[in-house]
């Protein structure tokens, strides 16, 4: 038995990697993938949003999916999806193409999502549910060192298509190693006759994009076009028909009950939270070394790792100190550190900053992230119980990537608001050594403003998530006889 659990912990570590590495090693050839394509800043924008989009939006349907068809097989078939269109999507060269299949990628991503947490649960006794999540966020970590510099590598050597190719015969390898260790056995946990929850399912898709076709829009663009007034419309509209649905549906795909657990709620807000404040970090240094300092991809993607290196070594920490004395202390302490690292960026970052300083900032963000992700995840998920893991797997999964989603359009919104419109695309781009030298240290002066003004918000709402942590009150670890499986979903 000790040996087939910690298959599966490979199994599911292995598609971990491959999502880590698929989404930061495509960040890193965004500049690339601008010049070569020829492409506006609007469209590679959603190029990168389109995944996160479909990853969330497919997120909860998966997990509730999973409960009653099996998780094992809905993680092979998510594997398999992101495999095949990982080759295709490298042979194409049309900006709506592309956004097409990174929406269908993003499907199988969120197969994975909603169920690597759960199969681990499943498989680990809850004492050690904490380390085995910590060795799964650990290889999340590797994801991300190795990524930005694999991607920098691959964009400058061979050009953006390896970015996505490179996924290829790893994922071939993952779907026959889950196929062996996983197996296609099915055993629903809820009976296939449910209801299904459509009018969750277009409410919600319709409120988050809507109100991401606005962030995005207007910020790149312009404010007073009909695009970003629709987009709000959608978001003022739908989100209300959306909770009002998942109160009221029989099968609704959001539980709102669950989050009557204080652990649960606030260990997902708390989560959402800093992932907005987290995911600002990469998205916006990236640009800032491509762009402003001139550096290649390959070279921005090696000054991004010590954002990873500190994940990477306190993450299988922070589990074993979960696993003994509760999720508080370090999701706590994990957010804290994150508060300072983001602290440090907003008031030191210039274009002349020396690069230590910087990577010191960094280090420490990733430190707490570390040290939050998989004691909260843990924590989550002894909260969720046997019977509702799917589910609880897939709000966490949910609130973690709509906080990423919110982090890429509102970074946007801060920083671009201080650089001309005329320039924005040649900084994005890493161009900016291209325009006139009166023009580009205008633009890049208000790049430098807006980053400042974007790592400042983000510790703010950094510092949110220090108090979210506090109040979670380690119920779990208190009083497991309060876990989800004793609370009913109930309607009005």
């Amino acid at each position: 038995m000790t040996a087939r659990k910690y298959a599966v912990l490979a199994v599911t570590s292995l598609g971990a990697l491959l999502s880590a590495l698929n989404f930061s090693t495509l960040i890193i050839a965004l500049p690339d993938l601008i010049r070569s394509l020829s492409i506006s800043l609007l469209s590679a924008m959603w190029i990168m949003m389109a995944y996160m989009v479909a990853q969330t939006v497919i997120v909860l349907m998966a997990g509730s999916l999973a409960d009653r068809f099996g998780r094992r097989r809905l993680y092979i078939l998510g594997m398999l999806i992101f495999t095949v269109v990982s080759l295709i999507a490298g042979f194409v060269h049309s900006a709506p193409w592309l956004i097409a299949l990174r929406v269908l990628q993003g499907t199988g991503g969120a197969m994975l999502m909603a169920n690597s947490a759960a199969i681990v649960a499943d498989a680990f006794d809850p004492h050690e549910l904490g380390r085995a999540l910590g060795i799964n966020v650990m290889v999340v970590a590797v994801g991300q060192i190795i990524g930005p510099v694999l991607g920098g590598w691959l964009t400058t050597d061979y050009g953006w298509q390896w970015t996505f190719w490179f996924n290829v015969p790893f994922g071939i390898i993952a779907v026959f190693f889950a196929v062996k260790v996983l197996g296609l056995s099915f055993q629903p946990m809820k009976s296939p006759a449910q209801s299904f929850d459509a009018l969750g399912v277009v409410s919600y898709v319709l409120a988050v994009s809507g109100l991401l076709i606005a962030l995005t829009w207007g910020s790149i663009k312009h404010w007073d076009q009909w695009a970003v007034y629709l987009g709000f419309i959608a978001f003022v509209i739908f989100m209300p028909v959306f909770l009002w649905n998942e109160m009221r549906a029989k099968e609704p795909i959001l539980h709102l009950s669950l989050f009557k657990n204080r652990t649960f709620g606030f260990g997902n807000i708390s989560a959402a939270l800093l992932a907005i404040s987290r995911m600002a970090i990469l998205f916006l240094l990236i640009f800032y070394f491509q762009g402003p300092k001139g550096d290649s991809a390959l070279k921005a993607g090696i000054l991004s790792i010590p954002l990873a290196a500190g994940m990477l070594v306190f993450a299988p920490i922070s589990g074993w100190m979960a696993d003994f004395l509760g999720a508080l202390l370090p999701t706590t302490l994990g957010t804290v550190l994150t508060v300072v690292g983001l602290v440090g960026l907003g008031l030191d970052i210039q274009v002349q900053t020396p690069y230590w300083q910087l990577a010191l900032w960094m280090i420490i963000a990733g430190i707490g992230s570390g040290l939050f992700n998989s004691p909260n995840t843990s924590n989550i998920m002894n909260a969720a119980g046997v019977n509702r893991r799917g589910e609880a797997s897939g709000i966490r999964s949910l609130t973690t990537n709509t906080g990423m989603l919110v982090s890429v359009a509102f970074s946007l919104v801060l920083v671009t608001q201080s650089i001309p419109k005329s320039a924005m695309l040649a900084i994005f781009a890493g161009t900016v050594r291209g325009i006139p030298p009166h023009e580009a240290r205008g633009s890049i002066a208000g790049f430098i403003e807006g980053l400042h003004l974007a790592f400042l918000v983000m510790a703010f709402i950094a510092l949110l998530a220090t108090v979210l942590s506090i109040l979670r009150a380690d119920s779990v670890r208190l009083h497991p006889s309060r876990s989800l499986d004793s609370i009913k979903h109930t309607g009005p």
